[in-house]
């Protein structure tokens, strides 16, 4: 914001799990500080955001100690549905709405707003993006999220795809902004004793059970053959646990079967926290391993299990980073390709502390106008009416973005016994999603 801004933003901020809110509220705070609040700008610090945390209700609505360690505060925070959350956007009036959703949830928001501002001459500015490497689905998860304000590219080559995607089917790319990885920072690597290994679990990365127990075994094998170094392995939840993806088969589960080596350690925790005291960062294809590279921390994505589009460590090829155990077992440290490194945002250079000056000036100088556009995504009923319904179905919206008869809170505020009937309700979904429905597709395998 410019230096005479004296009075704080309001911002909301939508997620659907523990690392989207991470990247929203982290977005949030970035974007809405000026320039002298970054580190070593020198300047007097701005106004803090005044920060509204909405939590939207799923199978992956973080757990208080997922909001914990990921260690981003607001000043209120609570859970909703779809519709109760563009209710609230009728009442409160923000300055800029974050949407840190799936595709589908930005795109049914998106068209709810819509419909929620119809005949308002202010409005919220939105703001909406990626939680990190953006491997898959470029152009699905592209389009869903087309219409919002500002679509935020979390690197120079995400921004150069996401305006091709858009102008190759006609649409404006004029709210695709270059920025970067909210979270990047922390101290510069400096080498520790004990030298220190940490293996970046993912939830998803690799799917299947004989994957994942090879990956443990070769970690268990490395602590093994180098008893001086500290092994660890970095868990993203505790079982029973929901992130942005599903884990079926949790790798402390598969851990409970071996005889660990006392070098050996499970470990949760902020990532950050753990990258302090790390001298060689492992992964499959983990967002961990941009923090890490930010860090200048020699960082492996693994190679043993193939270079393949299904992992996501496709992403990394040119990085210079791909290796695999065998070559780590005998002392391999990777040296990153620097002008890959540029291309990502990692910004290893030290211009981190301005990747977010274009952002800032974009909603400086758009808060600044007297009326904002209607929002208008690329997909409508005219462009999508086979998909789009579906789309906002899932989320009680009718394919105008008004509330479908019978939407969970669409009239009136929930009551006290509405309330303990919806979360023992949610309490039992979870307990399927979490538990029972792994099992059965496990023994849809045999």
């Amino acid at each position: 914001m410019p230096a005479s801004t004296t009075k704080p933003l309001r911002i909301a901020v939508l997620a659907d799990s523990d690392t989207r809110w991470k990247w929203g509220a982290l977005t949030a705070s970035r974007i809405a500080a000026g320039p002298s609040m970054e580190a070593g700008s020198g300047g007097d610090a701005q106004a803090a955001p005044l920060m509204a945390g909405f939590l939207l209700r799923g199978r992956a609505t973080p757990t208080v100690r997922q909001l914990e360690e990921v260690g981003v505060r607001a000043d209120s925070l609570r859970e909703v549905t779809a519709v109760e959350f563009l209710r609230e956007m009728t009442k409160e009036t923000y300055d800029v709405l974050v949407l840190a959703l799936v595709g589908g949830g930005v795109q049914a928001m998106l068209h709810g707003l819509a419909h929620a501002w119809q005949g308002r001459t202010r409005r919220p500015l939105v703001v909406t993006g990626y939680v990190g490497v953006v491997y898959e689905k470029l152009a699905d998860g592209l389009l869903l999220r087309h219409g919002a304000d500002l679509v935020l590219a979390n690197s120079r080559q995400d921004a150069e795809r996401f305006r091709a995607v858009y102008e190759g089917v006609g649409a404006d790319a004029s709210s695709v902004t270059e920025v970067a990885l909210p979270f990047l920072g922390g101290a510069p690597y400096e080498k520790r004793d004990p030298y220190t290994v940490v293996f970046a679990a993912q939830p998803s990365v690799p799917e299947n059970r004989k994957d994942r127990t090879y990956l443990l075994d070769r970690l268990i094998q490395h602590a093994r053959r180098h008893p001086e170094r500290e092994v660890l392995l970095k868990l993203r939840s505790r079982p029973g646990e929901h992130t942005t993806h599903i884990e079926e088969l949790p790798y402390q589960k598969l851990a409970q079967k071996h005889d660990l080596p006392a070098n050996f350690r499970l470990v949760y925790g902020n990532m950050g926290e753990v990258l302090d005291r790390t001298d060689l960062l492992v992964t499959v294809s983990s967002t961990a391993a941009l923090e890490s590279l930010h860090r200048r921390i020699p960082t492996v994505v693994l190679t043993d299990l193939g270079v393949r589009e299904g992992l996501g460590n496709h992403h990394f090829v040119g990085s210079g980073c791909l290796a695999s155990w065998d070559q780590l077992d005998a002392g391999y440290e990777p040296a990153p390709d620097p002008g890959w490194v540029a291309r990502q945002g990692v910004a290893a250079d030290g211009s981190y502390a301005t990747a977010f000056d274009e952002a800032r000036r974009r909603i400086s100088e758009l808060l600044a106008t007297d009326e904002l556009p209607p929002l208008k995504p690329y997909y409508t009923p005219v462009t999508a009416p086979g998909y789009l319904p579906g789309v906002l179905a899932r989320h009680h919206l009718a394919p105008d973005g008004s509330p479908l008869p019978g939407a969970p809170a669409a009239d009136k505020a929930p009551g006290p016994v509405r309330q303990i009937v919806r979360r023992a309700a949610r309490g039992a979904y979870r307990h399927g999603v979490q538990r029972v429905a792994p099992v059965i597709r496990r023994m849809g395998e045999l």
